[in-house]
């Protein structure tokens, strides 16, 4: 299993591009199975997940070609297989998405029910009753979720989420573009990635509107067609390069991304005195040489609030900060468990339920800890940059699901950081990934 080992204490300086979304990247990846034409993928981020997705949709029957490393070439006009395996679901909670897709197009689906990051529970059953008042017979047996279409095609119905899922929304927008009549989704997730899927099936033929927006609705269509499409830049990717440079006391530029997308975090990051300027609309310089860092509180919430996917990473800057912060977690119930890591490394930080309080500023200094999810591992690198001394990460696997080549980026910026493996006979590799 490979670690991380990071010694800190150096500012990080120089420009860094972001990669494609994997939020974006996975669905868009899902919408192919939509269609027997061929649909192109442009920016693909070259991540764990990403390998995973490609996997499910080979498995379903899809030829997936990548004439470039960051682009997708799909062909799903031979899909006999109309069921996602536990041995992928289990290892990436996105697979659910091939459920929409197999559904609309074929009006049958067998997916696993979700593994992914030990974040809390994050059911399906939101989707599954969306599903339902589409016409779809949904069913559980021995863990897999059955659904089918009794005529063959799902029909138009007006839907709504009692609360807002980002995966659900995407689910029913792909399973109602094939469906017969008119579909809203009402309560929808508002996120850029739902704008960027929406985006996608447009071209290949869909008719939908108000994506981005709380309503959604889509006209049904008899089929879909080719299309080619470029993913948007990871606003979670930018973020925590912000946080990298402020934590650091270091200068980016953070090229290839879309501050738009960004605006509540920007925001709260200015207020702890971080200097973001928006030198164009795809690019930022970000720095903060000198200041003491402002305690903030924040609170997530759903898009265009503050992301629960930054929550992490502005708590380890917290621990940098002069004062006490309050971070409230309201999407999921089980997302502080990098808490503890980061105490290891000399935070003081106190949990009680949904909420931590991180008293600042706090002298970190190196020692070994774990990742338990994707963004702890995030918040862990951007502590262990910050903190005095050597920090081995272990279980970097969850990094690796959604950062691309992080540890080569890190290292063209300055930092001392090198990937270990077990199976190497000196313990260490060069800092690339």
């Amino acid at each position: 299993m490979d670690k991380f080992l990071i010694r800190g204490g150096k500012p990080l300086n120089g420009t860094v591009e972001i990669s494609g979304a994997k939020n974006s990247a996975l669905p868009c990846l899902a919408a192919t199975l939509l269609t027997a034409e061929t649909v192109t993928l442009h920016n693909v981020p070259y991540v764990k997940d990403l390998i995973t997705q490609r996997r499910l949709l080979e498995d379903l029957g899809a030829t997936v070609l990548t004439p470039e490393l960051h682009t997708q070439k799909v062909s799903a006009a031979n899909i006999e297989i109309f069921e996602a395996p536990y041995e992928l679901v289990k290892t990436m909670r996105a697979s659910v998405l091939a459920l929409g897709p197999l559904l609309g197009r074929f009006g049958q689906a067998k997916v696993s029910l979700p593994g992914g990051c030990a974040i809390g529970t994050r059911p399906i059953d939101l989707h599954l009753k969306a599903f339902e008042q589409l016409g779809a017979i949904v069913s559980l047996e021995a863990g897999n979720v059955v659904a089918r279409a009794p005529k063959g095609r799902l029909i138009g119905a007006e839907t709504f989420f009692e609360k807002v899922s980002v995966t659900g929304t995407e689910n029913v927008m792909m399973a109602a573009v094939l469906a017969k009549g008119k579909t809203t989704i009402h309560n929808a997730a508002r996120e850029p990635e739902i704008e960027d899927l929406a985006e996608l099936l447009n071209k290949m033929g869909a008719e939908i509107t108000g994506a981005g927006t709380s309503k959604i609705e889509i006209e049904g269509v008899e089929s879909l067609g080719e299309a080619e499409h470029t993913i948007i830049p990871d606003r979670i990717e930018t973020a925590t390069f912000i946080v990298a440079a402020a934590i650091t006391g270091g200068e980016l530029t953070i090229e290839n991304c879309q501050p738009k997308h960004l605006t509540a975090v920007i925001e709260k990051l200015r207020e702890t005195n971080v200097e973001i300027i928006e030198t164009d609309e795809s690019t930022l310089l970000v720095r903060c040489p000198g200041k003491n860092l402002r305690s903030k509180d924040v609170t997530t919430e759903p898009h265009p609030a503050f992301p629960t996917d930054m929550q992490a990473q502005y708590m380890t800057l917290m621990t940098q900060a002069e004062g006490a912060s309050t971070i409230v977690e309201t999407i999921f119930e089980n997302r502080f468990m990098h808490a503890s890591e980061l105490v290891r490394l000399g935070a003081d930080i106190q949990i009680s339920g949904n909420t931590a309080v991180v008293r600042g500023k706090s002298n970190l200094m190196g020692a070994p800890v774990q990742a338990s999810d994707l963004r702890a591992s995030a918040s862990l690198v951007l502590a262990a940059l910050a903190a005095e001394g050597e920090t081995l990460i272990d279980r970097v696997y969850h990094i690796d699901r959604g950062y691309e080549r992080i540890v080569r980026k890190l290292g063209k910026l300055g930092a001392s950081i090198e990937r270990i493996t077990d199976n190497m006979s000196n313990g260490a590799e060069q800092t690339t990934s």
